[in-house]
């Protein structure tokens, strides 16, 4: 189940992925790089180096639209609830500091850790995503120059190489409950026949 919190929860599932991947890259020759929330507003602080983790669009996902709504399982009180918003939340993943390199290295752990592991659940999650059933499933998303031109234009920075990651199905919950009513007695009337 995921209540309102649940971006901010798969902000930091991806975080931690992240984090926990880089920190074999130090080398004992430098602090590890690791990742961070970050809006890129901002100057980023590069020592130690950093992938930067930047939500910048969401969007509800057509494929899981018309969904039944979700009733409520005995002993509660028969309740039902609008189905979750299914959402996909881009991420655009960008390596600062250190050298050129050092910056790939980032990069390609990153697509490592995705593509070994592009299906994010059990013990991975956490916040109000965590103990449940739910599972994220993490998509390398191309873009062409252009479109990434546009990210990186809309936010007033210089284009860096970055990668686009797209996260589905990310279930966010509807807030509102309508009571159920059960059916205490029926009335058949009889049809009249010509």
């Amino acid at each position: 189940m995921g209540d309102f919190g649940v971006i901010a929860d798969v902000s930091s599932v991806v975080v931690s992925a992240l984090t926990r991947s880089l920190s074999d890259l130090g080398q004992g020759r430098m602090e590890p790089p690791r990742a961070e929330l970050h809006d890129l507003s901002e100057a980023v602080q590069t020592s130690p180096p950093k992938l930067t983790v930047f939500l910048y669009e969401i969007a509800e996902d057509p494929a899981s639209r018309n969904r039944p709504p979700v009733r409520s399982q005995p002993p509660d009180p028969p309740t039902t609830r609008r189905p979750p918003m299914a959402l996909l939340l881009r991420y655009l993943i960008t390596p600062w500091g250190g050298d050129q390199e050092t910056q790939h290295r980032m990069l390609g752990r990153a697509l490592q850790t995705f593509y070994d592991d592009a299906i994010l659940d059990g013990a991975q999650l956490s916040g109000s995503l965590a103990g449940g059933v739910d599972s994220l499933h993490v998509t390398l998303t191309p873009l062409t120059l252009d479109q990434k031109s546009w990210v990186w234009y809309a936010i007033q920075k210089p284009y860096r190489l970055s990668l686009n990651y797209e996260i589905r199905v990310v279930d966010l919950d509807s807030a509102v409950e309508t009571p159920v009513r059960p059916v205490r007695s029926r009335i058949i009337e009889g049809t009249a026949t010509p």
